[in-house]
């Protein structure tokens, strides 16, 4: 497959999980790819020509680093067309027990940290004539969830910012949605045994391979939707399967 020959994205947290998924599936489909994370290199980058991989130290809260990210994507292939805002974390814990700055910790990661992105990518999506964000949100984006109140209160809000920002871009061509995915096998979820999917209807974690397949959709071939949300659960929320966390408090995830 070759959808996105000639194409350039950045994807957000691309060195594990859902990201590196993501990153390896539109490579794969020809993408040249800019990884904006704060981690060291993912072990799935090594023996990547820089013809087609290129990595950008970026920690979503900062203003200048997306800044310099895009200005790299742009000094090395030009311009960006597709750009997946998917760094995020999770910390547990009760509205009454989990910290303000806890709370604050989560919603500039998966809140604040796209919204950002969003303002920096902007110019670049114009001048290649538009383009697509595919925003990553959650489940709980969509139901709430005990013990989650952060991550919820930033998916729920990440969803909402998704719809402000398709009715805004779309005068240039800027398609932008949602990815929902439920329960899937990554570092975040790594303390959660398969008892948690019991009660859905695909009874089993998602593989990132699945995100990343319905991100590839969306950004390639989903040309009649904006402001849209695109959920992959195993049906979790059509059963009110939910996350119930079995420790008070666990951090999770990275901020890309």
């Amino acid at each position: 497959m070759s959808r996105f020959e000639g194409k350039t994205a950045l994807v957000t947290g691309g060195a594990r999980g859902i990201g590196a998924a993501v990153a390896r599936r539109l490579v794969a489909e020809g993408a040249r790819v800019v990884i904006g994370d704060v981690l060291a290199q993912a072990e799935w980058e090594v023996g990547l020509p820089e013809a087609r991989v290129r990595r950008a130290h970026l920690d979503v809260t900062s203003e200048a680093d997306w800044f310099a990210a895009v200005t790299e994507a742009e000094r090395v292939f030009g311009h960006l067309d597709v750009v997946v805002n998917n760094a995020g974390i999770v910390e547990f814990g009760p509205i009454t027990e989990q910290s303000p700055e806890s709370f604050r910790r989560v919603l500039e990661v998966n809140l604040v940290g796209p919204w950002l992105g969003m303002r920096a990518v902007a110019p670049s999506l114009r001048a290649a004539g538009g383009g697509s964000i595919v925003n990553i949100s959650s489940t709980a984006g969509l139901i709430g969830y005990a013990d989650l109140g952060a991550y919820v209160a930033s998916k729920w809000a990440l969803r909402g910012l998704t719809k402000t920002a398709a009715m805004e871009f779309a005068r240039d061509g800027i398609r932008v949605c949602s990815v929902h995915p439920g329960p899937i096998r990554t570092p975040m979820t790594a303390g959660f045994d398969d008892s948690m999917t019991a009660e859905q209807p695909i009874a089993r974690f998602g593989d990132p391979e699945e995100v990343a397949a319905m991100v590839a959709f969306v950004a390639a071939e989903a040309t009649y939707s904006t402001g849209s949300e695109f959920v992959v659960d195993g049906g979790a929320v059509v059963a009110g399967a939910g996350v119930r966390p079995d420790r008070a408090e666990v951090g999770a995830g990275d901020r890309g």
